[in-house]
Protein backbone atom coordinates (compact mmCIF):
# COMPACT_ATOMS: atom_id res chain seq x y z
CA UNK A 1 0.00 0.00 0.00
CA UNK A 2 1.23 3.56 -1.07
CA UNK A 3 0.41 6.66 0.74
CA UNK A 4 -0.48 8.08 -3.14
CA UNK A 5 -3.10 5.66 -3.55
CA UNK A 6 -7.00 5.78 -4.28
CA UNK A 7 -7.38 2.73 -0.89
CA UNK A 8 -4.71 4.89 1.48
CA UNK A 9 -5.86 8.00 0.72
CA UNK A 10 -10.02 7.73 0.51
CA UNK A 11 -10.33 4.58 3.30
CA UNK A 12 -7.36 3.49 4.89
CA UNK A 13 -5.98 6.84 6.51
CA UNK A 14 -9.37 8.49 7.51
CA UNK A 15 -10.43 5.24 9.02
CA UNK A 16 -7.34 5.52 10.72
CA UNK A 17 -7.62 8.90 11.88
CA UNK A 18 -11.43 8.36 12.89
CA UNK A 19 -10.39 5.41 14.76
CA UNK A 20 -7.37 6.92 16.22
CA UNK A 21 -9.11 10.24 17.78
CA UNK A 22 -11.75 8.08 19.16
CA UNK A 23 -9.54 5.91 20.98
CA UNK A 24 -8.72 7.00 24.84
CA UNK A 25 -5.26 8.09 25.28
CA UNK A 26 -3.94 4.97 26.85
CA UNK A 27 -5.33 2.86 23.61
CA UNK A 28 -4.29 5.37 20.91
CA UNK A 29 -0.46 3.48 21.03
CA UNK A 30 -2.06 0.44 21.00
CA UNK A 31 -4.29 1.52 17.79
CA UNK A 32 -1.49 3.24 15.91
CA UNK A 33 0.17 -0.36 16.58
CA UNK A 34 -2.62 -2.19 15.39
CA UNK A 35 -3.32 -0.05 11.63
CA UNK A 36 1.16 -0.12 11.34
CA UNK A 37 0.71 -3.59 11.28
CA UNK A 38 -2.35 -3.53 9.19
CA UNK A 39 -0.44 -1.05 6.35
CA UNK A 40 3.07 -3.48 6.73
CA UNK A 41 1.11 -6.79 6.33
CA UNK A 42 -0.56 -5.19 3.05
CA UNK A 43 2.66 -5.57 1.65
CA UNK A 44 4.43 -8.23 3.29
CA UNK A 45 2.16 -10.22 4.62
CA UNK A 46 5.22 -13.06 5.58
CA UNK A 47 7.42 -10.61 6.99
CA UNK A 48 5.43 -8.49 9.13
CA UNK A 49 6.17 -12.02 11.26
CA UNK A 50 9.91 -11.88 11.02
CA UNK A 51 10.15 -8.09 11.85
CA UNK A 52 7.31 -8.10 14.79
CA UNK A 53 9.50 -11.37 16.20
CA UNK A 54 13.47 -9.57 16.09
CA UNK A 55 11.94 -6.32 17.29
CA UNK A 56 10.74 -7.88 20.10
CA UNK A 57 13.97 -9.72 20.34
CA UNK A 58 15.96 -6.78 20.01
CA UNK A 59 14.00 -4.90 23.20
CA UNK A 60 14.49 -6.77 25.41
CA UNK A 61 18.41 -7.37 24.49
CA UNK A 62 18.45 -3.74 24.66
CA UNK A 63 16.73 -4.07 28.38
CA UNK A 64 19.40 -6.24 29.58
CA UNK A 65 22.15 -3.64 28.49
CA UNK A 66 20.87 -0.76 30.31
CA UNK A 67 20.81 -2.85 33.37
CA UNK A 68 23.57 -4.33 33.47
CA UNK A 69 26.46 -2.35 34.87
CA UNK A 70 29.69 -3.80 33.68
CA UNK A 71 31.13 -2.83 30.68
CA UNK A 72 31.88 -5.87 29.22
CA UNK A 73 28.62 -7.28 29.40
CA UNK A 74 26.97 -4.30 28.09
CA UNK A 75 29.40 -4.13 24.91
CA UNK A 76 28.90 -7.74 24.04
CA UNK A 77 25.14 -7.24 24.28
CA UNK A 78 24.87 -4.35 22.21
CA UNK A 79 27.09 -6.17 19.74
CA UNK A 80 24.72 -9.30 19.95
CA UNK A 81 21.98 -6.57 19.50
CA UNK A 82 23.57 -4.81 16.66
CA UNK A 83 24.32 -7.89 14.93
CA UNK A 84 20.79 -9.47 14.52
CA UNK A 85 19.74 -5.70 13.30
CA UNK A 86 22.77 -6.17 10.45
CA UNK A 87 22.39 -10.19 10.00
CA UNK A 88 18.74 -9.45 9.06
CA UNK A 89 19.68 -6.67 6.66
CA UNK A 90 22.85 -8.51 5.24
CA UNK A 91 20.51 -11.50 4.46
CA UNK A 92 18.04 -9.85 3.03
CA UNK A 93 19.37 -6.92 1.31
CA UNK A 94 22.59 -8.49 0.37
CA UNK A 95 22.49 -12.44 -0.09
CA UNK A 96 21.69 -12.62 -3.82
CA UNK A 97 24.10 -9.84 -4.59
CA UNK A 98 27.20 -11.90 -3.12
CA UNK A 99 26.45 -14.84 -4.21
CA UNK A 100 25.44 -13.76 -7.98
CA UNK A 101 29.15 -12.19 -7.72
CA UNK A 102 30.77 -15.23 -6.48
CA UNK A 103 29.18 -17.54 -8.78
CA UNK A 104 30.30 -15.08 -11.52
CA UNK A 105 33.94 -15.73 -10.11
CA UNK A 106 33.18 -19.54 -9.84
CA UNK A 107 32.37 -19.58 -13.51
CA UNK A 108 35.58 -17.81 -14.44
CA UNK A 109 37.60 -20.38 -12.95
CA UNK A 110 35.38 -23.19 -14.29
CA UNK A 111 33.73 -24.30 -10.68
CA UNK A 112 30.26 -24.75 -10.13
CA UNK A 113 27.85 -22.58 -9.17
CA UNK A 114 26.34 -22.09 -5.92
CA UNK A 115 23.00 -23.22 -5.61
CA UNK A 116 20.62 -20.75 -4.22
CA UNK A 117 16.93 -19.46 -4.21
CA UNK A 118 16.63 -15.88 -4.42
CA UNK A 119 15.58 -13.65 -1.28
CA UNK A 120 12.88 -11.72 -1.52
CA UNK A 121 13.79 -8.20 -0.23
CA UNK A 122 10.79 -7.09 2.29
CA UNK A 123 9.85 -3.16 1.96
CA UNK A 124 11.21 -1.14 4.24
CA UNK A 125 14.03 -3.18 5.98
CA UNK A 126 16.40 -0.66 5.53
CA UNK A 127 14.57 1.87 7.78
CA UNK A 128 13.43 -0.65 10.12
CA UNK A 129 17.15 -1.42 10.28
CA UNK A 130 18.16 1.57 11.21
CA UNK A 131 15.87 3.09 13.81
CA UNK A 132 17.10 -0.75 15.58
CA UNK A 133 20.16 0.33 15.59
CA UNK A 134 19.60 3.68 17.05
CA UNK A 135 17.28 2.64 19.67
CA UNK A 136 20.26 -0.03 20.78
CA UNK A 137 23.28 3.01 20.91
CA UNK A 138 21.00 5.59 22.01
CA UNK A 139 20.31 3.29 24.90
CA UNK A 140 24.08 1.91 25.46
CA UNK A 141 25.45 5.21 24.78
CA UNK A 142 23.15 5.87 28.03
CA UNK A 143 21.86 8.94 25.53
CA UNK A 144 18.24 7.88 26.71
CA UNK A 145 16.14 5.36 28.79
CA UNK A 146 14.66 2.08 27.29
CA UNK A 147 11.54 2.10 26.29
CA UNK A 148 9.29 0.23 29.10
CA UNK A 149 6.58 -1.10 26.83
CA UNK A 150 7.30 -3.41 24.29
CA UNK A 151 4.43 -2.39 22.52
CA UNK A 152 5.73 1.01 22.39
CA UNK A 153 9.56 0.10 20.81
CA UNK A 154 7.48 -2.07 18.16
CA UNK A 155 5.48 0.80 17.65
CA UNK A 156 8.39 3.33 16.84
CA UNK A 157 9.68 0.52 14.64
CA UNK A 158 6.98 -0.50 12.86
CA UNK A 159 5.17 2.77 13.10
CA UNK A 160 3.70 3.16 8.96
CA UNK A 161 3.74 7.03 8.29
CA UNK A 162 7.60 6.56 8.50
CA UNK A 163 8.89 3.06 8.19
CA UNK A 164 8.73 2.09 4.12
CA UNK A 165 10.63 5.28 2.90
CA UNK A 166 11.49 7.29 6.47
CA UNK A 167 12.11 9.78 7.80
CA UNK A 168 15.06 7.97 9.72
CA UNK A 169 13.62 8.57 13.37
CA UNK A 170 16.46 8.34 15.43
CA UNK A 171 15.24 7.25 18.97
CA UNK A 172 16.43 10.04 20.45
CA UNK A 173 14.33 12.88 19.12
CA UNK A 174 10.86 10.25 19.82
CA UNK A 175 11.55 8.65 22.91
CA UNK A 176 9.49 11.18 24.73
CA UNK A 177 6.55 11.49 22.18
CA UNK A 178 5.56 7.92 22.30
CA UNK A 179 5.09 7.78 26.12
CA UNK A 180 3.60 11.54 25.96
CA UNK A 181 1.62 13.75 22.92
CA UNK A 182 -0.73 16.08 22.17
CA UNK A 183 -2.31 16.64 19.23
CA UNK A 184 -4.37 19.76 18.65
CA UNK A 185 -6.80 20.88 16.15
CA UNK A 186 -3.86 22.57 14.88
CA UNK A 187 -1.76 19.87 14.48
CA UNK A 188 -4.36 18.33 12.47
CA UNK A 189 -5.24 20.52 10.22
CA UNK A 190 -1.16 21.92 9.81
CA UNK A 191 -0.30 18.39 9.59
CA UNK A 192 -3.46 17.75 6.98
CA UNK A 193 -1.99 20.53 4.56
CA UNK A 194 1.69 18.72 4.68
CA UNK A 195 0.17 15.66 3.53
CA UNK A 196 -1.35 17.24 0.79
CA UNK A 197 2.13 18.92 0.05
CA UNK A 198 3.72 16.16 -0.30
CA UNK A 199 0.87 14.21 -2.05
CA UNK A 200 0.60 16.66 -5.10
CA UNK A 201 4.99 16.70 -5.40
CA UNK A 202 4.28 12.61 -5.64
CA UNK A 203 1.65 12.36 -8.25
CA UNK A 204 1.21 16.12 -10.34
CA UNK A 205 5.26 16.18 -10.71
CA UNK A 206 7.09 12.86 -9.57
CA UNK A 207 4.42 10.61 -11.16
CA UNK A 208 4.26 12.70 -14.35
CA UNK A 209 8.40 12.68 -14.91
CA UNK A 210 8.24 9.29 -14.16
CA UNK A 211 6.35 7.90 -16.38
CA UNK A 212 8.33 9.54 -19.18
CA UNK A 213 11.29 8.60 -17.28
CA UNK A 214 10.71 4.70 -17.59
CA UNK A 215 10.15 5.48 -21.54
CA UNK A 216 13.23 6.68 -21.98
CA UNK A 217 15.17 4.03 -19.55
CA UNK A 218 13.45 1.35 -21.87
CA UNK A 219 15.04 2.42 -25.01
CA UNK A 220 18.27 1.19 -26.83
CA UNK A 221 20.56 3.31 -25.07
CA UNK A 222 23.50 2.75 -28.03
CA UNK A 223 20.59 4.38 -30.33
CA UNK A 224 19.86 7.20 -28.39
CA UNK A 225 20.68 10.80 -29.50
CA UNK A 226 22.06 13.46 -26.23
CA UNK A 227 18.84 15.89 -26.48
CA UNK A 228 16.36 12.45 -25.10
CA UNK A 229 19.54 11.21 -23.01
CA UNK A 230 19.72 14.92 -21.69
CA UNK A 231 15.83 15.24 -20.91
CA UNK A 232 15.69 11.22 -19.35
CA UNK A 233 18.21 12.07 -16.63
CA UNK A 234 16.84 15.95 -15.67
CA UNK A 235 13.33 14.06 -15.76
CA UNK A 236 14.77 11.22 -12.98
CA UNK A 237 16.68 13.90 -11.39
CA UNK A 238 13.69 15.96 -10.39
CA UNK A 239 11.24 12.69 -10.38
CA UNK A 240 13.47 11.14 -7.65
CA UNK A 241 13.76 14.59 -5.40
CA UNK A 242 9.79 15.26 -5.65
CA UNK A 243 8.97 11.45 -5.22
CA UNK A 244 11.22 11.28 -1.94
CA UNK A 245 10.69 14.09 -0.50
CA UNK A 246 7.23 14.07 -1.11
CA UNK A 247 6.93 10.52 0.61
CA UNK A 248 8.82 12.18 3.59
CA UNK A 249 6.16 15.23 3.34
CA UNK A 250 3.05 13.01 3.73
CA UNK A 251 5.11 11.21 6.37
CA UNK A 252 5.61 14.18 8.22
CA UNK A 253 2.24 15.21 7.90
CA UNK A 254 0.70 12.07 9.02
CA UNK A 255 2.21 12.47 12.20
CA UNK A 256 1.64 15.86 13.07
CA UNK A 257 -2.02 15.05 12.59
CA UNK A 258 -1.96 12.52 15.73
CA UNK A 259 1.08 14.52 17.73
CA UNK A 260 4.33 13.07 16.40
CA UNK A 261 6.95 15.77 15.18
CA UNK A 262 8.71 13.89 13.01
CA UNK A 263 12.71 15.52 11.89
CA UNK A 264 12.91 17.23 8.03
CA UNK A 265 14.25 15.02 5.51
CA UNK A 266 14.88 17.83 2.97
CA UNK A 267 15.87 21.29 2.25
CA UNK A 268 15.72 22.49 -1.06
CA UNK A 269 18.80 20.47 -2.11
CA UNK A 270 18.63 21.62 -5.77
CA UNK A 271 19.92 24.88 -4.60
CA UNK A 272 23.27 23.41 -2.46
CA UNK A 273 26.19 25.33 -3.62
CA UNK A 274 28.82 22.57 -3.18
CA UNK A 275 28.33 18.81 -2.74
CA UNK A 276 29.32 19.51 0.97
CA UNK A 277 26.01 21.72 1.22
CA UNK A 278 24.01 19.17 -0.80
CA UNK A 279 24.50 16.76 1.52
CA UNK A 280 23.20 18.57 4.58
CA UNK A 281 20.18 19.49 2.56
CA UNK A 282 19.39 16.25 0.87
CA UNK A 283 17.88 13.36 3.32
CA UNK A 284 19.07 15.26 6.11
CA UNK A 285 18.44 12.26 8.01
CA UNK A 286 20.21 9.83 6.55
CA UNK A 287 22.79 11.76 6.73
CA UNK A 288 22.81 12.50 10.32
CA UNK A 289 22.38 8.88 10.98
CA UNK A 290 25.63 8.36 8.45
CA UNK A 291 27.38 11.00 10.60
CA UNK A 292 26.77 10.10 14.33
CA UNK A 293 26.57 6.23 14.09
CA UNK A 294 29.51 5.94 11.34
CA UNK A 295 31.62 8.65 10.58
CA UNK A 296 32.46 10.37 14.25
CA UNK A 297 32.87 6.41 15.74
CA UNK A 298 35.55 6.71 13.17
CA UNK A 299 37.28 9.76 14.18
CA UNK A 300 35.58 11.99 11.90
CA UNK A 301 37.66 14.93 11.13
CA UNK A 302 39.25 14.98 14.45
CA UNK A 303 42.22 12.79 13.02
CA UNK A 304 45.94 12.74 12.97
CA UNK A 305 46.46 12.88 9.18
CA UNK A 306 44.34 14.09 5.83
CA UNK A 307 44.80 10.88 4.25
CA UNK A 308 42.69 9.16 7.27
CA UNK A 309 40.18 12.22 7.22
CA UNK A 310 39.24 11.21 3.31
CA UNK A 311 39.80 7.63 3.69
CA UNK A 312 36.65 7.92 6.56
CA UNK A 313 34.56 10.41 4.50
CA UNK A 314 35.19 7.91 1.18
CA UNK A 315 33.95 5.01 3.74
CA UNK A 316 31.12 6.79 4.74
CA UNK A 317 29.74 6.80 0.75
CA UNK A 318 30.74 4.16 -0.14
CA UNK A 319 28.57 2.14 2.89
CA UNK A 320 25.72 4.73 1.93
CA UNK A 321 26.08 3.76 -1.55
CA UNK A 322 25.76 -0.31 -1.16
CA UNK A 323 22.88 1.18 1.93
CA UNK A 324 20.71 2.15 -1.48
CA UNK A 325 20.93 -1.28 -3.28
CA UNK A 326 23.43 -4.21 -3.49
CA UNK A 327 24.83 -3.14 -6.87
CA UNK A 328 28.00 -2.31 -8.29
CA UNK A 329 26.23 0.77 -9.81
CA UNK A 330 25.07 2.34 -5.83
CA UNK A 331 28.72 1.80 -5.24
CA UNK A 332 29.46 4.39 -8.37
CA UNK A 333 27.01 6.81 -7.06
CA UNK A 334 28.65 6.67 -3.43
CA UNK A 335 32.05 7.25 -5.14
CA UNK A 336 31.22 10.34 -7.50
CA UNK A 337 30.05 12.08 -4.34
CA UNK A 338 32.33 10.52 -1.77
CA UNK A 339 35.13 11.91 -4.68
CA UNK A 340 33.96 15.49 -4.89
CA UNK A 341 33.45 15.81 -1.07
CA UNK A 342 37.29 14.91 -1.00
CA UNK A 343 38.35 17.29 -3.51
CA UNK A 344 36.03 20.15 -2.10
CA UNK A 345 38.00 19.82 1.03
CA UNK A 346 41.50 19.61 -0.77
CA UNK A 347 40.89 22.27 -3.13
CA UNK A 348 36.93 23.12 -4.57
CA UNK A 349 35.20 25.11 -1.70
CA UNK A 350 38.16 27.57 -1.86
CA UNK A 351 37.81 27.77 -5.93
CA UNK A 352 33.92 28.47 -5.49
CA UNK A 353 34.51 31.30 -3.18
CA UNK A 354 36.49 32.76 -5.42
CA UNK A 355 34.72 32.48 -8.75
CA UNK A 356 31.41 32.74 -7.23
CA UNK A 357 27.93 30.92 -5.79
CA UNK A 358 26.55 31.00 -9.21
CA UNK A 359 29.21 28.54 -10.62
CA UNK A 360 28.88 26.33 -6.92
CA UNK A 361 25.04 25.73 -8.04
CA UNK A 362 26.14 24.93 -11.26
CA UNK A 363 28.61 22.70 -10.71
CA UNK A 364 26.78 21.15 -7.57
CA UNK A 365 23.86 20.62 -9.51
CA UNK A 366 25.31 19.28 -12.43
CA UNK A 367 27.42 16.66 -10.38
CA UNK A 368 24.38 15.69 -9.03
CA UNK A 369 22.31 15.07 -12.18
CA UNK A 370 25.49 12.65 -13.42
CA UNK A 371 25.52 10.74 -10.31
CA UNK A 372 21.50 10.01 -10.80
CA UNK A 373 22.91 7.82 -13.88
CA UNK A 374 24.05 4.86 -11.95
CA UNK A 375 21.43 5.50 -9.57
CA UNK A 376 18.59 5.20 -11.68
CA UNK A 377 20.31 2.75 -14.77
CA UNK A 378 21.22 -1.33 -14.13
CA UNK A 379 24.27 -2.58 -14.89
CA UNK A 380 27.71 -0.53 -15.29
CA UNK A 381 27.64 -1.28 -18.96
CA UNK A 382 24.31 0.60 -19.15
CA UNK A 383 25.04 3.16 -17.25
CA UNK A 384 28.90 3.56 -19.22
CA UNK A 385 26.68 3.99 -22.29
CA UNK A 386 24.41 6.15 -21.18
CA UNK A 387 27.26 8.79 -19.79
CA UNK A 388 28.58 8.57 -23.59
CA UNK A 389 25.47 9.54 -25.05
CA UNK A 390 24.87 12.63 -23.06
CA UNK A 391 28.49 13.86 -24.02
CA UNK A 392 28.32 12.66 -27.55
CA UNK A 393 26.86 15.95 -28.87
CA UNK A 394 24.76 15.10 -31.31
CA UNK A 395 21.68 17.03 -30.27
CA UNK A 396 18.48 17.69 -31.99
CA UNK A 397 15.14 18.90 -32.01
CA UNK A 398 12.93 18.87 -28.50
CA UNK A 399 10.41 17.07 -30.64
CA UNK A 400 12.14 13.71 -30.43
CA UNK A 401 10.13 13.49 -26.81
CA UNK A 402 6.87 15.00 -28.12
CA UNK A 403 5.32 15.71 -24.47
CA UNK A 404 3.94 19.12 -23.70
CA UNK A 405 2.94 18.23 -20.61
CA UNK A 406 6.52 16.62 -19.62
CA UNK A 407 8.25 20.02 -20.91
CA UNK A 408 5.67 22.11 -18.37
CA UNK A 409 6.13 19.81 -15.34
CA UNK A 410 9.89 19.60 -16.24
CA UNK A 411 10.31 23.76 -16.10
CA UNK A 412 7.64 23.86 -12.93
CA UNK A 413 10.09 21.17 -11.02
CA UNK A 414 12.85 23.44 -11.55
CA UNK A 415 11.21 26.30 -10.75
CA UNK A 416 9.95 24.87 -7.37
CA UNK A 417 13.36 23.38 -6.77
CA UNK A 418 15.26 26.75 -7.11
CA UNK A 419 12.90 29.29 -6.15
CA UNK A 420 14.62 29.51 -2.87
CA UNK A 421 17.34 31.20 -4.11
CA UNK A 422 15.74 34.01 -4.16
CA UNK A 423 14.21 36.02 -1.18
CA UNK A 424 11.35 36.34 -2.16
CA UNK A 425 11.24 32.50 -3.16
CA UNK A 426 11.94 32.45 0.81
CA UNK A 427 8.99 34.58 2.17
CA UNK A 428 6.80 32.02 -0.39
CA UNK A 429 7.88 28.77 2.03
CA UNK A 430 7.85 30.59 5.15
CA UNK A 431 4.12 30.89 4.17
CA UNK A 432 2.91 27.47 2.28
CA UNK A 433 4.82 25.82 5.17
CA UNK A 434 3.55 28.07 8.65
CA UNK A 435 2.09 26.03 11.45
CA UNK A 436 0.49 28.33 13.52
CA UNK A 437 -2.31 29.61 12.06
CA UNK A 438 -5.14 31.50 12.87
CA UNK A 439 -8.76 30.79 12.07
CA UNK A 440 -9.09 32.85 9.32
CA UNK A 441 -6.13 31.61 7.84
CA UNK A 442 -7.11 27.51 8.25
CA UNK A 443 -10.11 28.59 6.60
CA UNK A 444 -8.27 29.60 3.17
CA UNK A 445 -5.07 26.86 3.29
CA UNK A 446 -8.15 24.48 4.17
CA UNK A 447 -9.63 25.68 0.74
CA UNK A 448 -6.61 25.41 -0.82
CA UNK A 449 -5.76 21.96 0.31
CA UNK A 450 -8.81 20.53 -0.16
CA UNK A 451 -9.00 21.76 -4.13
CA UNK A 452 -5.48 20.28 -4.53
CA UNK A 453 -6.48 17.34 -2.87
CA UNK A 454 -9.68 16.44 -5.22
CA UNK A 455 -6.87 17.07 -8.55
CA UNK A 456 -4.93 14.68 -7.14
CA UNK A 457 -7.40 11.97 -6.18
CA UNK A 458 -8.88 12.66 -9.88
CA UNK A 459 -4.77 12.15 -11.12
CA UNK A 460 -4.75 9.11 -9.56
CA UNK A 461 -7.91 7.74 -10.55
CA UNK A 462 -7.54 8.48 -14.30
CA UNK A 463 -3.63 7.28 -14.46
CA UNK A 464 -3.30 4.30 -11.67
CA UNK A 465 0.88 4.59 -12.43
CA UNK A 466 2.28 6.01 -8.53
CA UNK A 467 4.87 3.78 -7.24
CA UNK A 468 7.40 5.00 -4.85
CA UNK A 469 10.97 5.00 -5.71
CA UNK A 470 12.63 4.07 -2.26
CA UNK A 471 10.71 1.61 -1.77
CA UNK A 472 12.82 -0.66 -3.30
CA UNK A 473 15.16 0.48 -0.49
Amino acid sequence: MVFSSIIFTLFFLPVFLLIYNLSPIKLKNFTFLLFSLLFYAWGAPVFVFILTFSTLVNFYIVKLIYHRSKRQERRLLAGLSVTINLGLLIYFKYSNFFVENINEVFGLIGWNHIQWTRVVLPIGISFFTFQSLTYTIDVYRRIHTPLKSPLDYLLYIIMFPQLIAGPIVRFETIADQLSERNETNNDRLTGFYRFIIGLAKKVLIADVLGAEVNRVMELDFATLDSTTAWIGILAYTFQIYFDFSGYSDMAIGIGRMVGFRFPENFNNPYTAKSITEFWRRWHMTFTTFMRLYLYYPLGGNRVNTKFRLYFNLMLVFIVSGFWHGASWNFLLWGLIHGFFLIIERLFLLKLIDRIGKFFGWFYTFLVAVLAWVPFRIEGLTNSMTYYKKLFAFDFVRFNTINNTELYLVLILAFIISIITLTKSGLRLEKIIYETNLSNRKHLIYFSFALGIFIICIATLAGSGFSPFIYFRF
